[in-house]
């Protein structure tokens, strides 16, 4: 119990609380004066020894209610064990019911916990097993809910997740050499199938509650509102303010590009000009300035983590492509797949929803942008000029997978200019499997965009020259 107290400790600094060592210190010496026993006490305990301040007793139950409450909870999905379900479900009858049973019991023992609970169905001890493996993870380090996805296969990693598996495929070629039929090893497999993938999804729902009880909640309205914490409703009201965004910012360059007509001098003519009068004043002459506007090209993170956020700059870009000669766009998530005919032929929601709800490229994979940097500079680099402002957008979480920051460079080579909104802050840069450090080195601007707000106030930074 120390050490979850000197975790819950941690998550109460995430939240602005001041806790001092020496006062986790008293809270682990009064918690084991008093015992676990009764939970308001524990609460009063903790609450005496580590709130000074008034305003932060509101913070502190938030933080207790989401830190030591509710984890058998999480895998409540799991309330029957695999043998009673084929029972009820009259799946398998007779003796191979009794055969089957019978092995089960036999081959139990040899089971890790993980398997065993999982089979078993126990919520309090795959709670139990899942705590334990918290505590070999340093969650302290999660700054934003965009990184449970990572710590969620790391906790099923120090849970004992790919033991289990191997165990229970193995447990069904065990039934099926001891002579349990064809049909019968079916309905083992597909209901421990479904058992495990229950235990995977209480995982990523046990790390979110830990994410929410560390992670302070916003206080401003929806433009100040970090993207991936958006409901749908306020989805919508965002994407209004950055459609009402972008046609001001529009407006305003539209009218310096009027004011900023004229060219370089043009001395041939001025000559000619002020010769009547040698000169005196002189009256300049300029060159007509020939608009140049730019290409766009836009490579989209479509992922969970940030699909928000890259709604958001989809919208934003498209809002504004009157400003640009050309504007093509690119959605990955491993694999890369190209949506600007989506904007040539639909309205701009609708052709958003087709590029970030899966319809180009596959959203059941993990996020790999090295392979897609690699596949998308080896594809267009070709049609990439000294014109092209290259846009990517996304957190730069690989996965540990090779990053192939080279695919940058050759891009930044070719292109006017390399620019790259991540919804991340910056203090997450490099932690985990974040490659942004890397990435960031190899553009030409690296800017951090999680919000409506935050938008607004680099604007127009993001609209090439």
């Amino acid at each position: 119990m120390d050490a979850r107290i000197v975790e819950f400790a941690e998550v109460l600094r995430q939240n602005g609380v001041r806790v001092s060592t020496s006062e986790v210190s008293d809270a682990a010496r009064a918690t084991a004066e008093v015992g676990l026993e009764d939970k308001a006490i524990f609460r009063s305990v903790l609450r005496t020894t580590m709130v000074k301040r008034h305003q932060d007793v509101d913070v502190f139950n938030r933080a207790f209610d989401f830190f030591f409450s509710g984890a058998a909870k999480t895998f409540e999905a799991l309330d029957k064990s695999l043998a009673q379900q084929i029972q009820e479900q009259g799946l398998i009858e007779g003796d191979n019911l009794t055969m089957l049973l019978f092995q089960m019991n036999q081959l139990f023992p040899e089971l890790s916990p993980l398997a065993q609970a999982a089979l078993m169905g126990d919520r309090a001890r795959l709670a139990q097993i899942f705590r334990s493996a918290t505590l070999q993870l340093d969650l302290s380090q999660m700054q934003s809910s965009m990184q449970t996805g990572f710590f969620s296969r790391r906790l099923m990693v120090a849970a004992g997740m790919d033991r289990a598996r191997s165990e229970l495929k193995a447990l069904e070629e065990e039934l099926r050499k001891r002579g349990l039929p064809v049909e019968g090893v079916e309905i083992v497999s597909r209901h421990v199938a479904e058992a495990m993938r229950k235990v995977e999804d209480a995982a990523r729902r046990e790390v979110k509650r830990q994410a929410e009880a560390r992670i302070r909640k916003p206080t401003g309205g929806v433009v100040d509102k970090p993207l991936h914490q958006l409901s749908q409703a306020e989805v919508n009201q965002m994407e209004s303010a950055v459609k009402t965004l972008a046609e001001k910012l529009k407006a305003r360059l539209i009218r310096k590009a009027r004011s900023k007509r004229k060219g370089t001098l043009n001395v041939r003519r001025t000559l000619r000009r002020n010769l009547p009068w040698g000169g005196v004043p002189m009256v300049p002459l300029f060159r007509a300035r020939r608009p140049e506007r730019p290409e766009v090209v836009v490579l989209c993170d479509v992922s969970d983590s940030v699909r928000n956020a890259s709604r958001m700059m989809l919208l934003f870009t498209y809002t504004l492509q009157s400003l640009f000669v050309r504007v093509r766009s690119f959605v990955f998530v491993s694999d890369v797949g190209d949506v600007t005919q989506y904007f040539k032929e639909q309205e701009v929601d609708k052709a958003i929803d087709l590029a970030t709800m899966g319809q180009a490229v596959s959203l059941t994979a993990n996020s790999n942008y090295g392979r897609a940097l690699a596949m998308f500079t080896r594809d267009q680099l070709g049609s990439i000029t000294r014109r092209t402002t290259v846009m990517i957008i996304g957190d730069g979480r690989n996965n540990y997978n090779a990053n192939n920051a080279w695919a940058l460079k050759d891009l930044k080579q070719k292109c006017k200019r390399l620019l790259w909104i991540c919804p991340e802050d910056r203090p997450n840069w490099g932690f985990g499997d974040s490659e942004m450090l890397t990435y960031s080195k190899e553009c030409h601007q690296a800017v951090v965009v999680n919000s409506v707000a935050e938008l607004s106030r680099i604007a127009e930074q993001l609209v090439p020259a």
